[in-house]
Order: structure tokens, then C-alpha cells, then sequence
């Protein structure tokens, strides 16, 4: 029975399969109740391995041994799969999440801070950028900026690019303000057309039809945008990260003229 080749495909993704175990579920599924070597047969797996998979698939809950003799299986309700499926990777990721809020207080994250920290003693300022491929990859990287800055962050961006940042950032914003950090931000927008998380964050002014997307963190760390975000999907936006505060200061030195100019909104 022949099978499909993209369903085959889809399963191995989603449902964490081999293609072995994927090809066998789905015979199970097309046959109902089976033997290992009509299954075998019906998957174009060797049989030397059949049996193999099938407990694996066992062991991971998509099937079942059927009473009586001969040994055959039965597959269980998609549905069914699913949630055990769910719940298996929920559990995993609490058990992760858990690991992850105590390691820092282990030996294993002083040796990583330690090794970090002597490879970065042995990096050159100028050598200290990076490539960010992807808008969440940017805004995750921003996360971080905003969330160890000292004293000041200045974002410039477009209107759309205003929004999507502020419903990235605001609750980093927020502590950020909160501990003192000044907050700046330049767009193109009018007071009607804010949102309404801006309020007691950041002071905002007017940027004209300016396509400017940059951010600048304690004049330190730059993070500008490599094209118009009107003409690139979020997939392939682009940014580069420069930490380097000669290179900082000269880009806020230029644009504090610029700022002192335009319209406070």
C-alpha cells in the first residue's frame, strides 16, 4: 500500500517520529489491527526492524498490543495521541524551565560565566558585533539591551516599526524606566496614533518621513536595521549589533542635534 510521502514528512515534525515510525504508525492507522509482519509489509519497513519500532511506538503511547494470538497491534485514536503527546512535552518543558531558574546557582554556571568572561577579556571592542537574522531574533536581542541598561536607551523607528517594538519591549521598557533609565524614542507619528503602553515610559518626538531604524543603549551598544521594514518580510529583516563605545558615542553625538529639533509629541 503505498504511502504518502509529504503526510510522512509532516508526521516526522510534528510528532517527533523517524521515518521507521512514522511509516509503520500510519499503516497501523490504514490497517486497523495488524501483525508486525503485515505492517512490515505494508510500510516497506524490514522486518528485522518492525518489531523494534513497534515497541518504540508503544513506549511513546500511539499504539497498543491487541489481546490473544498471534501478537498484533491496534493504533490509538489521533486524538488521543495528541494529548499524551502535549502533556509529555509540557511536563518536559516544566522540568526544563525548573533546571533552568536554579543553575545559576550551580558550578556549572560560574565555570560558564568564568569561560565567557575570559573570552570576552581576549576580544578587541571593534571586534564585538553581530549579525541578528529575523525580526524576533532582533527584538529578543533588544530584550536583553534594555533590560541591562544604566542610563539611557533612544530608539528610532518607523510608524509600523514603532508599534511592533512597543509590544515587544514595553514590559522591559517599564522595568527599564523604573530604574532610573531614560527612554527616548523618534518616529514618524502623531499624538492621535500612540499606543496607549507609551504612557509614562518613554519621552516620544516626531521623526518627519524619517526611515531611520536604529537604537542606542548607555551610548554603548548600537543595533541598526539594514533595510526599510516596508520592504522586507519579518522573516528576513536584518540588524547589526555593534558594542563599541567610540563607535556609540560618535552615532549619538550626531543624532542628539537631530533630537533637539524635532516636534515632542
Amino acid at each position: 500500500m503505498a504511502q504518502n510521502e509529504a503526510l510522512l514528512n509532516k508526521l516526522r515534525t510534528i510528532f517527533d517520529l523517524n521515518i521507521y515510525e512514522a511509516k509503520i504508525w500510519t499503516g497501523l492507522l490504514q490497517k486497523g489491527v495488524a501483525s508486525a509482519s503485515e505492517l512490515a509489509d505494508i510500510s516497506g519497513v524490514p522486518r528485522s526492524r518492525s518489531y523494534d519500532v513497534l515497541e518504540t511506538l508503544e513506549k511513546k503511547g500511539y499504539i497498543m498490543q491487541k489481546l490473544g494470538k498471534p501478537l498484533k497491534f491496534v493504533a490509538l485514536k489521533p486524538e488521543e495521541v495528541i494529548k499524551r503527546l502535549k502533556s509529555r512535552i509540557s511536563e518536559r518543558a516544566e522540568e526544563h524551565v525548573k533546571e533552568l531558574e536554579t543553575v545559576n546557582t550551580t558550578s556549572i554556571f560560574q565555570e560558564l560565566e568564568l569561560l565567557h568572561k575570559q573570552g570576552i577579556d581576549k576580544v578587541e571592542p571593534t571586534e564585538m558585533t553581530g549579525l541578528l537574522k529575523g525580526r524576533k531574533a532582533i527584538h529578543d536581542h533588544l530584550k536583553t539591551l534594555v533590560s541591562e541598561a544604566k542610563s539611557n536607551v533612544t530608539i528610532v523607528t518607523t510608524s509600523q516599526g514603532l508599534f511592533r517594538k512597543v509590544d515587544a519591549l514595553k514590559h522591559t521598557l517599564r522595568r527599564a524606566k523604573e530604574r532610573g533609565v531614560s527612554v527616548r524614542i523618534a518616529a514618524p507619528v502623531d499624538g492621535n496614533a500612540l499606543p496607549s503602553e507609551l504612557k509614562n515610559i518613554a519621552e516620544l518626538k516626531k521623526f518627519g518621513n524619517a526611515k531611520a531604524r536604529f537604537v542606542l543603549v548607555d551610548s554603548q551598544h548600537v543595533v541598526f536595521m539594514t533595510s526599510d521594514d516596508k520592504d522586507v518580510h519579518e522573516q528576513y529583516d536584518s540588524a547589526v549589533w555593534v558594542n563599541s563605545p567610540f563607535f556609540a558615542q560618535a552615532f549619538t553625538q550626531m543624532f542628539e542635534s537631530t533630537w533637539q529639533k524635532l516636534e515632542r509629541v
